[in-house]
């Protein structure tokens, strides 16, 4: 726990210390925003970080559900529930324009559901006929409301875009009491969340009921979804949901890590997305909010040292070098089992041992001579030096090993195990080496190979 505290305090402070560095080079006008010092700006940046760390949270459990989708019905099924109050109060409240919203959307998810259970009906083909029904039925009702002697001035389309700058106080405490609730549910309804997400079946087996558990989760959804339509509109919320949580992903492989950095993002975004719509008034706050949030996805799947595409290829890039350079010395060392220790080799001979291109071999080989595992002489014959022959050794066993293995336990022919063996001997931890030795019973430093040997140098 202590360590996700950590984790989070840092994603804070760095975006604290990014605010400070701003607030320093900015100009005034700016650094007026970026201090809140208006009032209505406060209440719009208190609004929206708070409505983005409540997304977050429970679009955690949404995306580890699979459920992205559900979330875009949901919020456009909450369409027809705003115009419908409208029509029955015949003004523009918020509380029943609000409960409306939330009736029509849990009708909505309810119709997912149902449909989703007919067997010839996909949950994309029930989330795509719902989604289009429902908008469709509250632009109508919408239609309907604007020909009313009041409906001209409802704005009832602010919803589908969201107004995030006409935020009241009211609007930011509703936003406040949902991030309070969805924070206590997460809290305590976590280990349940955590076991229908990945494990629904061991849920219902240890007498948990998975369908209450998942409508408490949906429900905290509707909650927020409701809540955010005035921020960022019905289009746009179920982005909030997700895209905080996807970016999370890249950054860990534990829940509750990932859980808090959902939130944080969503708070991040929120935030960012309200000061960039502050200081250029032109722009929809909704959609910056949203963008802002693509940016924070786009930078967590670049570079999270784990998940991000740039660590990815830098692993993938080394562990091809590595495996590259061990061949080479695995090769010599061959060579060596077969004439004698200290023999150099041609490079022709190492070329016809495999499929190097001049180039490359050249490059390990420099590579090998620079590290002190291998030496070259004039005559462009390379030989291993004592630290080379060690690791080389040590591959070619583990390779040997693998080799063994796949022959005895797994009825590989002799000839067919050469290759297989070769993909895995890089990477073979210290404890699986211990464990096929283990179940080899073999003790040699190398065994002995099952297939012919390389060519003579």
């Amino acid at each position: 726990m202590i360590r996700h505290v950590w984790a989070l305090a840092g994603v804070l402070a760095s975006t604290a210390a990014a605010m400070a560095l701003a607030i320093i080079v900015v100009d005034e006008e700016t650094r007026q925003i970026l201090t809140l010092r208006e009032y209505n700006t406060r209440i719009v940046v208190l609004g929206t970080t708070l409505l983005g760390a409540a997304a977050g949270l429970i679009g955690t459990f949404m995306y580890l559900r699979k459920r992205a989708m559900i979330g875009d019905a949901l919020s456009h099924a909450t369409l027809p529930g705003i115009a419908i109050a409208f029509l029955f109060v015949g003004d523009k409240q918020i509380g029943p324009m609000l409960l409306g919203a939330a009736i029509s959307g849990v009708i909505g998810v309810l119709a997912v559901i149902g449909l989703r259970s007919i067997p010839r009906i996909k949950e994309d083909a029930a989330i795509g006929i719902v989604l289009s029904v429902f908008f469709g039925i509250g632009l109508m009702f919408v239609k309907i409301a604007q020909q009313t002697h009041t409906g001209n001035q409802a704005g009832l389309d602010r919803f589908i875009y969201g107004t995030t700058a006409g935020m009241i106080k009211q609007d930011a405490q509703w936003i406040g009491a949902t991030a309070l609730i969805v924070l206590l549910g997460v809290i305590f309804l976590f280990k349940e969340f955590r076991l229908i997400c990945f494990d629904q079946q061991f849920a219902s087996s240890q007498g948990r009921s998975v369908l209450l558990i998942d409508l408490l989760m949906m429900a905290m959804v509707v909650l927020t979804t409701v809540v955010g339509l005035q921020a960022v509109g019905l289009i746009l919320v179920v982005a909030l949901l997700i895209i905080p949580a996807a970016a999370a992903r890249f950054w860990t492989d534990d829940l509750t890590l990932m859980t808090l950095l959902a939130g944080a993002f969503g708070s991040i975004s929120g935030f960012a997305g309200a000061i960039v719509s502050a200081r250029f008034v032109n722009l929809p706050t909704g959609a910056v909010i949203v963008l802002a949030a693509g940016c924070v996805f786009a930078f967590s799947m670049l570079l999270a040292p784990h998940r991000g595409m740039t660590g990815t290829l830098l692993r993938r890039v080394g562990l091809s070098r590595r495996i590259g350079y061990q061949n080479v010395l695995r090769a010599l060392c061959e060579m060596e089992e077969e004439f004698g220790e200290g023999i150099r080799v041609g490079r022709t001979s190492l070329l016809e041992m495999r499929s190097w291109t001049g180039s490359t071999l050249n490059r390990l080989i420099r590579r090998a001579v620079r590290r002190g595992d291998a030496i070259a002489g004039p005559d462009n014959r390379v030989g291993l030096t004592r630290s080379g022959r060690i690791e080389a050794q040590r591959v070619l066993r583990n390779h040997r090993l693998w080799e063994l293995y796949l022959i005895r336990h797994a009825d590989v022919a002799p000839s067919h195990v050469d290759r297989d063996a070769d993909l895995v001997e890089h990477v073979l931890p210290p404890e699986t080496i211990r464990e096929l030795e283990h179940a080899l019973a073999e003790t040699t430093q190398i065994p002995p190979s099952p297939h012919a040997q390389g060519a003579v140098p």
